[in-house]
């Protein structure tokens, strides 16, 4: 719970849960359709007090938290008994009490324990809090005061002395009262030294904080990197050039080999307009005319390929770093260790060593020395067996320069064997070496990164041994060149420890400045040792501080994002990933390459969301924002490439998803620049250009496109391209009625070619052709041949055309109700779509197959089966909408079977729909869930829950506002009393009081007859005829106003069954016969006979029991007479008589 709140807050802190809500909610479709909008998004925003009182609550649970005092306060020492303070703004650990209200304290500056009753605390931020419990109790636990009295927290500029000082050894520096030292870096004041540099001498060295004074020139620093220091945390390994090689992979069609299938005319076939053509046929079109200019100046310059010689990148960068070679590759100072004549070296074998390793400064070749990966090793010594060989060979050559004075080599000597001893294991021999490293010299150290790098060794060795006092003293020393040495090296993998000790004291400090410093520092120091994700709390923290700050650099306002993009990447957090780039490459001083770098995160994400790679989608439409920025950038380029590389994969994106007119747009851009590399690509584009305007129903500009291909490259034009080129044209021709010149068209293309496939998909496309024309027996022929012709390839990419010929084969046969041809050709779809793991492929072949046995062939159980496996793949596509219809039509299946079992299950549906209609704000689909579940519950007779869920669907209703929605509604909500056996009362509430006053309101005269009718059947059921006798005239009246004879006969029949029930036998007697006149003479069909014969039978009985019998005998006759002339003879008549 903790890590929810926490990772709530950071994400929040980050700017992340906007985009992470976009990628959830948003569809593909969006990231297209609002290219244009760059502030279109979703904003989130969150109850700041709720979730902090939330996160206090769930710390409350734990055994301990960090916190700091909000007041001065006094606790009970437990050890001595005394009474300690704690002052306001101390970070302390609390410890809430188990029962009681002594919570229990412990100070971090010593370590001591008390009770104290309602401390006044607020807890650290969760960073803080995992920090601080992830540091070891020796590093946590520290003596002294935590801040030196100086009255900036992080400090530059100069200084001035308060006493006169005199260092202590060569890394401090010396100075006179008074005198100005310039700050190196940064002076912290929570740390007891900084690197000082002394105006007046030059000499650099450590200062104490509290013997200086700040000077007019002192001020706060905003800024937390130094001067010339390397600040990338991103591990750029992005080239322009592979990037553009991996848009062109991903943007690679096979439109130039490929003939393509005309699916304009299937039903359900994704992005494809089925609009009847509204292109101009007018030669003299303007639009017509410019396109025809445009496609003969771009023909003639792409006759013959034109290449425009380049260097890449990596050409560029070796030409340019050509002679600069690394040390560890180089070998001008290899020194040979001869381990045969280990006994006898002469003091001339040393010179060489001596002389490279006693200078003073720091040179280059000096990295691998002080290198934690030990370099030196490989690059310094040669002729070495093992390790032990090499320190006896540093041994004497430590004694050697210890006898000849050169102090600089024999500290140099001391590290190497120091850090030789610490590899092994022998860290107090190692120290030894290393407190001698720094007890040589005898003058200023000039070398800053040696004295840091003995420094940093020396503290990991007495952290190792628990040296408390002597690790406290060292760290505070490295906390002072850490934060005055730019683009130090890494001596130690103990280093991130050391760093931990330093960040802990800016935490406590509160000194939020230094803290981001150090962050940066351990961040960059990870990705370095290639822990990225030990980095990874480090660089969130960072950026919070910077964004905190406004200390976003002006350079590179990325690099932050783009280190969490990567690391998220690698722990698959697709969502944060993506979130992080878009921060980075969106961001408005983005460079080029942040565009190329946004690009590759994206498409190498963005699948993972909703398992878009699943479902045949190779390029997810999030990269669009970051395609469109880079396109930008390449306008004015001198090299065209990448223009027409980025406008290409924009333009196929708008394509998949119906846009054409954009696509076009984009394809247009690239077709308008001069430069072809490849004749053939240029050819390509040309042929997806006219596909495009197939596609948006402008048939007749593609025709003008492939006409002029054909007339430019008849000779030079490969027989596959005329294929492709005529079959197109086929598909053009046939939308512009010219049925005649497609079906040649066809014929050529089939003849062109040799490939199978394209045999295949010209022959289906001539197939579709006949079915359009309305030749089914030869559209049979040509659909069956084309089967046939795909059921022999063997490759395995024509599997969507096949599926789709499958598919329209299927349907013509349930059309002409050869329903066993049918269903098989649509499994064997189907069972295609699965094999090759097409998802919509899949999604086309079971909707076929639910619509042929819910409708056509009718069998619930394989109607349910398919449905839940339309299911399965609509949620892998995160397609909401879709699922939400299928949940609903799974549960009306399961409804219909109408046992309790297929109740629950219905049940069960109706609810995971009802939560999908929620989350969609769909209200009309939520109000007839909600009523949808009341019903099932009023049928399991769970009575508790009718009630509440069926308000709960009135509620709905009426936040809508529509009142013919709310009639539909209420009458429905009605209808689950009057069609049950429970609580049929009920439904007169819902008639009467709701329904009936807004059908009279909205004039909805038919509402008004049923609700009438219905209301008369229940009331005369519970026996309150006298009520029912008003419904009845209302819906006599209603009836006589619609002038239809069967309703006006109901309405007479039922007033008449009232005034019966009421004992009012003369208006009975005269409705029935009112009833009985409305009937059609003569009669025409059996029930109109025995509903005439049944209603005599009435009026007898009114007669013989309640009237005059002479009345009745006379009744008796006309019925005798009337049943003698029927032409049938029913036994119910017979039954009749005999009474």
């Amino acid at each position: 719970e903790t890590v929810v709140a926490s990772d709530i807050c950071l994400n929040m802190a980050l700017g992340f849960l906007g985009h992470c809500m976009e990628n959830l909610l948003l569809d593909q479709v969006f990231w297209l359709s609002h290219l244009d909008d760059e502030d279109v998004g979703i904003e989130v925003l969150i109850n700041e007090e709720a979730l902090h009182l939330m996160y206090r609550g769930i710390l409350m649970q734990e055994e301990s938290f960090f916190a700091k005092c909000t007041e001065n306060q006094v606790f009970e020492s437990m050890s001595s008994g005394c009474e300690l303070l704690l002052d306001q703004g101390h970070i302390h650990i609390f410890e809430p009490p188990s029962s009681g209200s002594e919570w229990t304290v412990q100070s971090l500056a010593d370590g001591s324990r008390g009770s104290i009753s309602k401390p006044a605390l607020e807890p650290v931020i969760p960073f803080h809090q995992w920090f601080l419990k992830s540091c070891p109790e020796n590093i946590l636990m520290s003596t002294g005061e935590m801040v030196c009295e100086f009255p900036f927290q992080f400090a530059v500029g100069s200084c001035l002395a308060v006493v006169e000082y005199e260092g202590c050894g060569p890394d401090e520096l010396s100075f006179e009262r008074g005198d100005c030292v310039e700050i190196v870096g940064f002076l912290v004041s929570c740390f007891e030294w900084f690197v000082g540099k002394h105006a007046e001498t030059g000499r650099v060295g450590l200062v104490k904080t509290s013997l200086v004074k700040p000077s007019e020139s002192v001020n706060e620093s905003s800024e937390f990197f130094l001067k010339g220091e390397d600040r990338s945390l991103f591990k750029d390994q992005c080239i322009e050039e592979e990037t553009f090689h991996l848009i062109k992979k991903i943007s690679q069609t096979d439109i130039g080999a490929v003939y393509k299938l005309d699916k304009l005319d299937i039903p359900d076939s994704p992005h494809i307009s089925r609009q009847s053509s509204a292109s101009s046929s007018n030669e003299s079109d303007p639009m017509r005319k410019e396109l025809q200019s445009k496609i003969s100046v771009f023909l003639s310059g792409v006759k013959e390929p034109h290449v425009t010689p380049s260097v890449t990148q990596s050409e560029e960068r070796q030409a340019e770093h050509g002679d600069s070679q690394p040390f560890s590759e180089r070998r001008d100072s290899c020194f040979p260790v001869d381990s045969e004549d280990e006994n006898n070296h002469s003091p001339d074998s040393f010179q060489s060593l001596l002389e490279f390793l006693n200078c003073s400064e720091y040179k280059q070749e000096f990295k691998d020395l002080y290198d934690f990966s030990l370099l030196f090793l490989h690059s310094m010594f040669q002729g070495f067996a093992d390790d032990e060989e090499l320190v006896s060979y540093l041994g004497l050559a430590r004694e050697m320069a210890r006898k000849k004075k050169s102090h600089w080599a024999q500290t140099r000597i001391c590290f190497l064997l120091g850090k030789l001893c610490a590899k092994k294991y022998k860290f107090s021999q190692a120290r030894v070496y290393f407190e001698e490293a720094l007890s040589v010299a005898k003058e200023q150290f000039m070398d800053i990164f040696l004295l840091k790098a003995i420094y940093t060794n020396l503290g990991a060795i007495y952290l190792k041994q628990k040296n408390k006092d002597k690790y406290l003293t060292t760290f505070e020393r490295i906390a002072a060149f850490l934060m005055g040495i730019p683009n130090y090296i890494c001596s130690t993998e103990q280093e991130p420890e050391i760093l931990k000790y330093i960040l802990k004291k800016a935490v406590l400090a509160q000194n939020k400045v230094a803290e981001a410093r150090t962050c940066f520092l351990l961040a960059r120091l990870y990705t370095r040792l290639n822990q990225s994700q030990r980095a990874l709390p480090f660089i969130e923290r960072l950026q919070i501080l910077a964004k905190e700050f406004s200390l976003i650099s002006k350079e590179k306002p990325s690099d932050c994002y783009l280190a969490l993009g990567q690391v998220y990447s690698e722990k698959y957090l697709p969502h944060l990933s993506v979130s992080s780039i878009k921060h980075a490459s969106l961001h408005s001083s983005a460079t080029f390459m942040d565009c190329l770098r946004g690009i590759g995160f994206v498409i190498e994400n963005t699948p993972r969301l909703y398992s878009l790679g699943k479902c045949g989608i190779s390029v997810p439409t999030q990269v669009a924002p970051y395609l469109r920025r880079a396109l930008s950038f390449t306008v004015d380029r001198e090299d065209q490439q990448p223009c027409q590389t980025l406008s290409l994969c924009l333009s196929q994106l708008h394509q998949r998803h119906s846009m054409f007119d954009k696509a076009i747009r984009y394809m247009h851009a690239v077709i308008d620049k001069k430069s072809w590399p490849v004749s053939s690509e240029a050819v390509n584009a040309l042929i997806y250009l006219a596909w495009l305007y197939i596609l948006n129903n402008q048939h007749h500009f593609a025709l003008d496109i492939l006409t002029s291909m054909l007339v430019s490259f008849s000779e030079t034009c490969t027989d596959l391209q005329k294929g492709v080129v005529y079959n197109m044209s086929g598909i053009a021709l046939k939308y512009s009625s010219d049925i005649k010149q497609a079906a040649e068209s066809y014929q050529k293309a089939m003849h062109t070619c040799e490939f199978k496939h394209n045999q295949a998909i010209a022959q289906a496309n001539f197939g579709f052709l006949c079915l359009h024309t309305g030749t089914r027996d030869l559209a049979e022929l040509s659909l069956v041949k084309a089967v046939e012709l795909f059921s022999e390839l063997e490759d395995v990419t024509h599997e969507v055309n096949f599926i789709t010929v499958l598919l329209e084969l299927g349907q013509y046969y349930v059309s002409r109700m050869q329903l066993e041809k049918g269903r098989i050709y649509y499994e064997w779809a189907f069972l295609m779509a699965i094999k090759a793991n097409l998802t919509d492929c899949q999604l086309q072949a079971t909707r076929q197959l639910s619509h042929f046995y819910n409708t056509v062939y009718p069998n619930q159980a394989q109607c349910i089966i398919y449905n839940e496996y339309q299911l399965s793949l609509v949620r892998k596509a995160g397609d909401k909408n879709q699922e939400g219809e299928i949940l609903e039509t799974i549960s009306q299946l399961y409804f219909s079977l109408g046992t309790e079992r297929a109740y629950r299950s219905a049940l069960e549906y109706t609810k995971r729909s009802l939560g999908i209609f929620i989350d969609l704000k769909k209200k009309e689909k939520e109000a007839y869930a909600w009523l949808q579940a009341g019903k099932i519950y009023h049928i399991l007779q769970q009575n508790e829950l009718v009630d509440l869920y069926i308000q709960v669907a009135q509620d709905c209703g009426v936040s809508t506002g529509d009142m013919y929605f709310n009639l539909e509604l209420l009458e429905l909500a009605g209808d689950v009393f009057f069609n049950g056996s429970l609580d049929r009362d009920k439904a007169i509430l819902f008639y009467r009081d709701r329904a009936l006053p807004i059908a009279m309101k909205t004039g909805n005269v038919r509402a008004q007859l049923r609700l009438s009718n219905k209301l008369v059947e229940l009331l005369m059921q519970m026996k309150l005829y006298g009520d029912a006798v008003e419904h009845a005239q209302a819906a006599l009246a209603i009836s006589i106003s619609l002038g239809e004879q069967l309703n006006e006969r109901v309405a007479f029949h039922r007033l008449a069954a009232v005034y019966h029930c009421l004992r009012q036998y003369e208006l009975a007697e005269h409705y029935y016969l009112k009833a009985l006149s409305l009937c059609s003479s003569p009669l025409q069909f059996d029930e109109e006979t025995l509903y005439y014969v049944k209603v005599y039978q009435t009026l007898g009985d009114m007669i013989f029991y309640d009237l005059k019998v002479k009345d009745f005998l006379i009744l008796l006759s006309i019925i005798q007479i009337f049943i003698m002339q029927l032409p049938i003879n029913i036994p119910f008549i017979q039954c009749c008589l005999s009474e």
